[in-house]
């Protein structure tokens, strides 16, 4: 892999870093600013569909500037907004910068995936892929649980300016590792481009990314006070336990990316289902610490090597519309990033309690699974089809 792809997953880096935070800091903000706490919850929603609304419209935009032009102008603007949250005492404007941030860093991600690609070839799409979420989950990994450490000891606002300094070097690494250029003048028009999204298989690889990521989303967002108040460790622990699901989640997508190439099927297939199951046990054993801190972990793994997989695929999918792929497919992954924290919070407000969000996932899992196997099901009866069954990506 390139050396720049690496650099461009230090950028990715400090931006998963502020997605993912909030899952720690949630209890805190809700007591500062005085929400409660699926209000608080929110935020991580509000962040996915600013990432919904701005991947196919910031990428859109970007086809006018050359790709490092665009990549500095999305991290400088992503920088600002975190320094605006780090400083507010309102609520509104919080929310307000989680969007305008989520905007940023959804058009910088839809350009780095396209980027990330165009660097290596379609034939090694998937580790390239793989190798740019590495920034993600090492997020997740690191960035989060510190994030949760930071907001344990100097407050909520603390995270968000160690976001803030996080992007500095990350604009130095964009600066000197991305060719600079003038925009790509040969790309098909843009209604070109939209019009791939007219293929079944597309659609339904990105519905099922919504899906397995709402899933993700849904559990992960509510995770501080499921181990707090279910399974009755301290407040202590919830770094820890933030840093067991990020490094399934590297785990996951460093293997994924490698087999997503080679059998994307049974990643996806086997993943998908073993992803369901372990949503389900791990609502029914949430209360006991020992099982509850290895099924984080695990399915911290089986998350992200399913959803990273099926970004290969549906990267792969939309190879007509090459500056507007990485676009859908940050936006389908977010509509489950704003879909999943939104029911579990729906969950926790209707009194099911903490557990619900668990169950939540498991059932989303179980419907990608069963619209799955329908498309297969049709793919197998339509003309000229192949008669082996495989999943539709």
């Amino acid at each position: 892999m390139p050396f720049a792809l690496f650099l461009l997953g230090v950028a990715v880096f400090a931006q998963g870093t502020s997605e993912f935070m909030l899952s720690g800091l949630v209890p805190d903000i809700a007591r500062d600013l005085g929400v409660s706490v699926p209000s608080a919850g929110a935020l991580t929603s509000a962040f996915a569909l600013g990432m919904v609304a701005g991947a196919p419209l910031m990428a859109g935009l970007a086809r006018r500037w050359s790709r490092r032009g665009a990549l500095l102008g999305f991290l400088a603007v992503f920088l600002a907004v975190h320094v605006v949250g780090a400083v507010t005492d309102s609520f509104t404007v919080l929310v307000a910068t989680r969007v305008v941030g989520a905007l940023a860093n959804a058009g910088f991600l839809a350009v780095a995936l396209v980027t990330a690609v165009g660097m290596v070839g379609p034939e090694a799409g998937g580790r390239a892929t793989s190798t740019l979420l590495g920034g993600v989950t090492l997020a997740c990994v690191v960035g989060v649980p510190a994030g949760a450490l930071l907001g344990q000891l100097w407050g909520w606002r603390a995270a968000f300016w160690a976001v803030a300094l996080l992007s500095l070097p990350a604009v130095v690494a964009v600066a000197r590792s991305v060719p600079a250029g003038a925009a790509d003048s040969g790309r098909p028009s843009l209604r070109a481009e939209l019009r791939s999204l007219r293929n079944p298989r597309l659609r339904v690889a990105l519905l099922l990314g919504a899906l397995v990521n709402g899933a993700t989303f849904c559990s992960f967002t509510y995770l501080a006070p499921l181990v707090t108040q279910v399974t009755g460790l301290g407040s202590g622990w919830v770094p820890v336990v933030l840093a067991l699901f990020g490094a399934g989640s590297f785990l996951g997508v460093a293997v994924g990316g490698r087999l997503a190439e080679r059998r994307p099927g049974a990643v996806l297939t086997g993943g998908g289902g073993a992803l369901c199951l372990g949503w389900a046990a791990f609502a029914l054993a949430a209360a006991t610490p020992a099982v509850a801190l290895g099924l984080v972990l695990v399915q911290g793994a089986l998350s992200f090597g399913v959803g990273s997989t099926l970004i290969s695929q549906a990267l792969r999918t939309a190879s007509e519309a090459p500056t507007l792929s990485g676009g859908f497919a940050t936006a389908a992954f977010n509509v489950g990033a704003a879909l999943g924290p939104w029911l579990g919070g729906t969950a926790i407000g209707a009194g099911l309690g903490y557990r619900s969000p668990v169950w939540v996932s498991a059932a989303l899992v179980a419907v990608a699974l069963l619209t799955a196997g329908l498309a297969v099901r049709r793919n197998r009866r339509a003309p000229g089809c192949r008669t082996r069954a495989s999943w539709p990506a």
